[in-house]
């Protein structure tokens, strides 16, 4: 019995090939777009935990200077006397000639052994490292690093990438570091009896282990809105399979009679087609990993240059397969093929017996099932509503992207037949209102398809919405702050005051550029010293201000910070911030600073000096009207011309920089409105062959096959017109929540929101003519019907 049954089931999939066809390949491509991403992310997330590693961050304790990015070597050696069992690092970047080498030296006698080992195979030769230091660099950073010179190198895997291990001596010379360290590591087993930090080195504080580093703190949230990408791109691939599994079960209804009327057993047929739906599921699943690869490979480069411009933040080029990623593929298909199937199974076991088979139609579908979907839909909008008027927080806007776009796609439908019952109402030619009639006949097969579309252009408006109105911010925020119209860099052999003194008498306003890093609040940040002038006054907007803030900050009483820090941290204006251990000022403004991934701290030049007397400017910004002379009057003051920069260059690079960063959010567009465009295609072709019994009829009373041909054309752009017209309010809705939600929690800044109806104009056009692209050929499939198959359908009754 068994066999007749497992028979039976193939023998559908033999006659309908290109159904199994739309099956395997809306699962793979679900599959292939979710595990891609999830690829690129699981990367990511590898290479973060490899630099914590390196650096022992999110393990260890660690003492930090209070103020700035170093400090001095014999603060170590005090801690050492006392009895502090910590070990030292230094950490800084060399710019060679094939690009930027991170540079971390490590004392190998007391570093921890979690640590980065010194070998691949974890193995460590004490003489071996004293007499000859050795460089440890990645395989695949190994080129680059041969810039360092005439130094001994070693491969070892688990090193993060364009990054290099020395011992500390080497790393000081190599950085021009001599005596400094950037941090130490506190390792676990301290003696009792421990004399305070403060005690020993007041200017050092101890930062206890967090269980993870502040580069993967910073990145979780676009690794999340990476996600929400996926599991879009997952539902609208769930779309396809959903309509091919349902259109399968449609048309395999007289063989499941049949076989129930001979005495095959339902539960036994339902757990057949189970096992059939695994099969097929596995198979896909294999297909969509191969490829999700492919496009996890393909896009790499573009999240890497995402991370690099938003964080600073370095993953490896070279994608590693993982047996946990392939486990949660698998997984994802057997959820997708369950999702997909689980309604049509469950109709299939409640059908009577003796239910007669009838076309899938609006108009012939249970009441009791449209106002069940209509009730979901409002409650799933009015709980969107209520998230976006009182919720918080980024699970809050995910939660509201959520209910929001599956609200939207559930009442698509019942939006679309209200339309064309409008349609029929006001039609009073024959043809157009069979034309009507028929579409709302066809909607239950096309809603699924339209649905994807749906969600996939209000994914594109979203998405393109929010990083157009970024662009347009951050032209704007560059023209603010790139005011000066020559940037200077100066050696450090050049005498400061003398090069201040010599282009004083050239340009208008000298504004020197000097910050350190340091962690104020609590988290990383850059402290910048000004010489307030009109070049700030003038340019510079605050998203919240007090009066005069930038006389405030002259006089030394008060400190400008940016809107990373004041979100993160939690500030105000009006709140005292503690900008080194003995100077605490009251905040006087928060200004707006797009790309930048850490917090900002601008105090007056004098302060800083007094904070920072060690540190000189080594940049800065000169006014002019006339800075091609001024240019040249620096280049015979002995500044080489590779170190005066135009502004014009500096905003081209910014902005060449801005492409690349939101390069992976482009491609994801055009995947999920191609699938969209897919599921319309697969969709369309399958209907063509069941639609027989409801053209023949027509075509006998005299409408030709071409004008029939014509009329699915018409069908298919008007569905999608009609669905790319409520895409853009729900686009919209979905840009506002990016912008003012997600990308407040996963980037630190909230965007103005600007709207660009020819961008919204071209994408609806893009769609139609996918649409169109989609209908052409079951259109000319449906036109070139034989006669004697259209004949055919009078000879039995449908």
């Amino acid at each position: 019995m068994n066999r007749a049954g497992i028979s039976a089931l193939l023998s559908h999939w033999r006659r309908s090939p290109l159904q199994l066809f739309t099956l395997l390949a809306g699962l793979a491509l679900a599959t292939a777009l979710w595990s891609g991403v999830q690829a690129v992310n699981s990367q990511a997330r590898a290479s973060y935990d490899e630099a914590a590693q390196t650096l022992g961050e999110g393990q260890f304790d660690q003492i930090l200077p209070r103020s700035g990015d170093s400090f001095a070597q014999s603060l170590y050696v005090d801690l050492r006397r006392a009895g502090w069992q910590v070990s030292p690092v230094l950490t800084g970047s060399l710019d060679l000639e094939e690009g930027r080498l991170e540079v971390i030296g490590v004392d190998p006698l007391t570093r921890p052994p979690i640590m980065a080992q010194s070998q691949s195979d974890g193995s460590f030769d004490l003489e071996d490292v004293l007499s000859d230091p050795p460089v440890y660099v990645n395989p695949n950073s190994f080129d680059l690093a041969k810039g360092l010179g005439p130094v001994r190198f070693l491969k070892a895997e688990g090193i993060p990438p364009d990054t290099a291990i020395m011992d500390v001596g080497l790393a000081q010379s190599l950085l021009k570091e001599e005596g400094q360290l950037s941090r130490l590591i506190v390792l676990k087993d301290q003696p009792l009896g421990l004399p305070d930090l403060v005690d020993v080195a007041p200017s050092l504080m101890l930062r206890s282990a967090n269980g993870s580093s502040d580069l993967k703190g910073l990145t979780d949230s676009f690794h999340l809105n990476l996600t929400a990408f996926g599991v879009l791109s997952f539902a609208v691939g769930i779309f396809i399979v959903h309509g091919a599994i349902g259109l399968a079960f449609e048309q395999r209804r007289s063989m499941i009679q049949i076989l129930r009327s001979l005495g095959f057993p339902m539960y036994r047929l339902v757990l057949l087609i189970i096992v059939e739906l695994l099969i097929l599921s596995v198979l896909a699943g294999l297909i969509g990993m191969v490829l999700g690869y492919i496009l996890a490979g393909a896009l790499l480069p573009g999240v890497a240059a995402t991370l690099e411009g938003l964080y600073g933040a370095q993953i490896s080029g070279s994608l590693q397969l993982s047996p946990s990623w392939w486990i949660s593929g698998i997984l994802i298909t057997f959820l997708g093929t369950g999702l997909a199937s689980v309604g049509a199974i469950w109709t299939m076991s409640r059908t009577p017996l003796l239910a007669r088979k009838m076309p899938r139609a609006w108009m012939t579908s249970t009441g009791l099932g449209r106002r069940l979907q209509a009730i979901g839909s409002f409650a799933l909008l009015v709980v969107a509503a209520l998230l976006a008027l009182f919720g918080s927080g980024l699970v809050a806007g995910f939660a509201l992207l959520a209910f929001l776009l599956v609200g939207a796609a559930l009442a698509l439908p019942m939006v679309l037949d209200l339309f064309l019952r409008w349609g029929h109402t006001i039609s009073k030619d024959m043809k157009w209102q069979w034309f009507w009639s028929d579409t709302r006949q066809q909607l239950p097969g096309l809603s699924l398809a339209l649905m994807a579309l749906l969600l996939a252009m209000s994914a594109n408006i979203g998405v393109s919405t929010m990083v157009s109105s970024f662009r347009l911010t951050f032209i704007g925020f560059l023209d603010q702050r790139l005011s000066s119209e020559l940037y200077v860099a100066i050696d450090r052999e050049t005498d400061v005051d003398a090069f201040q003194a010599f282009v004083g008498e050239r340009a208008s306003e000298v504004l020197p550029i000097i910050s350190v890093k340091t962690r104020i609040a609590d988290q990383p940040a850059e402290l910048f010293g000004v010489r307030v002038g009109p070049t700030y006054e003038k340019n510079w907007t605050f998203l919240t201000e007090d009066q005069a803030p930038w006389d405030e900050v002259e006089a030394n009483r008060g400190v400008i910070i940016n809107e990373q820090l004041a979100r993160r941290a939690d500030l105000r204006v009006g709140e005292i911030l503690s900008v080194s251990a003995d100077v605490e000022l009251p905040i006087v403004g928060v200004v707006g600073d797009y790309g930048n991934p850490i917090g900002q701290v601008i105090i007056s030049e004098i302060l800083f000096e007094t904070l920072h007397p060690d540190q000189t400017p080594d940049r800065f910004g000169l006014r002019s009207k006339e800075p091609e002379d001024l240019a040249e009057a620096l280049v015979s003051f002995g500044i080489s011309r590779s170190n005066i920069i135009n502004q014009r260059d500096i905003k081209a690079f910014s902005l060449s920089v801005f492409e690349r960063t939101f390069l992976v959010t482009g491609v994801l567009n055009v995947l999920t409105l191609a699938v969209a465009a897919f599921a319309i295609f697969m969709n369309l072709l399958t209907l063509a062959s069941m639609r027989l019994p409801q053209l023949a009829p027509v075509w006998a009373l005299g409408l030709t096959r071409l004008e029939l041909g014509k009329l699915e054309l018409i069908r298919a752009v008007l569905l999608s017109a009609l669905t790319a017209l409520i895409a853009l309010p729900l686009g919209l809705a979905l840009a506002w929540v990016l912008l003012s939600v997600v990308n407040v929690e996963a980037f630190g800044w909230k965007l103005p929101m600007s709207l660009f109806p020819f961008d919204y104009a071209k994408l609806g056009f893009f769609a139609l003519v996918a649409a169109l692209v989609a209908a052409l050929w079951p259109s000319i499939k449906l036109s070139r019907t034989p006669p004697g198959d259209l004949l055919k359908v009078f000879a039995n009754e449908r």
